[in-house]
């Protein structure tokens, strides 16, 4: 575990790139598998190669994302725009996670699919929706866990919900 701490401290933007990569396209994987009924691997190289590419580009953005929304709320709290609720309990992690999802997590959602939709060759919209809405019912109580544990955690806490959101929507859409 030091191993992966020392890692996630000394290299906080490649060590999320890396985890997303692999986590977020685990999770895309396994979803097909489920909806498919098949272990038939759904990629190409090229398609695989490019899934983790997306998702290490995406992982920027929310590491940045997970520290620039909670300076913006600690600079609400301290305009005393927002109630001083301290960092680390449940009414922080759960503002902190309304404020993230409901503004940047809607271009995330957008961006991805805009960044799928590339090797495809397609403008496939269909159930942009149903993403979105997973902010509401999936990405905001998974956050709010999230932004209770400590700082070297949630970007590895963050990867895994993408597995966890792979196997939900698997199961959801294989009805």
């Amino acid at each position: 575990m030091n191993l992966y701490l020392n890692w996630v401290e000394s290299s906080p933007i490649i060590s999320a790139m890396v985890q997303f990569a692999l986590l977020g396209t685990l999770g895309e994987i396994i979803s097909c598998w489920i909806v498919t009924k098949s272990f038939k691997y759904p990629f190409t190289i090229g398609l695989t190669l490019w899934k983790m590419l997306v998702w290490a580009v995406l992982a920027i953005a929310i590491k940045y994302a997970f520290k620039g929304f909670a300076g913006f709320l600690e600079s609400l709290i301290a305009a005393d725009m927002w109630p001083e609720f301290a960092a680390g309990t449940l009414p922080y992690a759960l503002s902190l996670s309304l404020m993230m999802n409901l503004q940047f997590g809607l271009f995330l959602v957008i961006i991805h699919r805009v960044l799928d939709n590339i090797p495809l060759h397609t403008k496939n919209w269909k159930n942009l929706d149903h993403s979105m809405y997973s902010l509401l019912w999936f990405w905001i109580p998974a956050h709010t866990i999230t932004f209770l544990v400590p700082d070297l955690y949630k970007i590895g806490l963050a990867a895994l919900w993408s597995v966890a959101l792979g196997l939900i929507l698997g199961f959801y859409n294989s009805k």
